[in-house]
């Protein structure tokens, strides 16, 4: 965790890039996580959210570019949705149960924005980049402890969550003025991992619960993450202006 602060800071206070005008952007709002399981898209949406802090090069003559660096908490996972059914009266469909499997990552991002206007004080933007990730936790000792199944080989099992991660970063915007250094902005983004958030081998001889004694083989797993998250930011200027004496 604090190498991953530390290549933070020495992105920021490193690069010659950020010794110009710049703008500290604070974003969060909400996130849906999506998983492929063994090549498998049967999984469904985790609602959840994410907080950011990004630090981003600003031009003094027209702003249509910039680098940027980024550092964030997101909720990364997938969900199973059970739904109990009246059978007397197909009419009523009972309660709904939801398991959430996820994923708590710290997030470094960098990349680049190219920005367009659309009115004085509004530009749209697109953006890419690449993106590494830490993991802190999951919840998937708590999800074992809380559904009682034959085959826990079914879930995720507690253990097989990979540390690091990677993947890239795409997205667009509006950013929109409210003053000379204060500003706003509304983001749409998707980040698909390349690498796998979880990864267990196989693991034999398991015994049965339900069986009788038999045993199986619980067959290797790995997921894989893709989010979508859409963000409202508050941008502050700090602006280096140059005088001649």
């Amino acid at each position: 965790m604090r190498i991953v602060f530390a290549v933070f800071l020495l992105t920021i206070f490193g690069s010659p890039v950020f010794s110009q005008s710049t703008a500290y952007v604070f974003k969060g709002g909400a996130s849906i996580g999506l998983q492929k399981w063994d090549n498998s898209l049967d999984r469904e949406p985790l609602f959840s959210y994410h907080g950011a802090l990004a630090i981003e090069s600003v031009s003094n003559d027209n702003d249509y570019s910039s680098l940027y660096a980024q550092i964030g908490y997101h909720i990364r996972g997938s969900a199973i949705r059970f739904r109990t059914y009246n059978i007397n009266n197909p009419q009523i469909l009972g309660n709904q149960f939801t398991t959430n499997f996820e994923f708590r990552n710290v997030a470094l991002q960098l990349g680049a924005k190219q920005k367009f206007d659309w009115s004085p004080s509004t530009k749209y933007y697109y953006f890419g980049g690449i993106r590494g990730e830490y993991n802190i936790s999951s919840n998937l000792g708590e999800v074992s402890n809380s559904i009682s199944i034959c085959n826990p080989g079914a879930l995720p099992l507690q253990g097989g969550e990979q540390k690091f991660l990677f993947g890239f970063s795409v997205g667009g915007g509006i950013q929109f003025d409210f003053a000379e250094l204060v500003g706003g902005q509304l983001e749409v983004s998707v980040h698909p991992d390349v690498t796998s958030q979880y990864r267990q081998g196989p693991i034999p001889n398991v015994i049965d619960q339900c069986g009788q004694g038999q045993t199986y083989t619980i067959p290797e797993r790995r997921i894989r993450n893709t989010s979508i998250e859409i963000s409202l930011g508050l941008r502050l200027i700090r602006k280096v202006v140059y005088t001649n004496y």
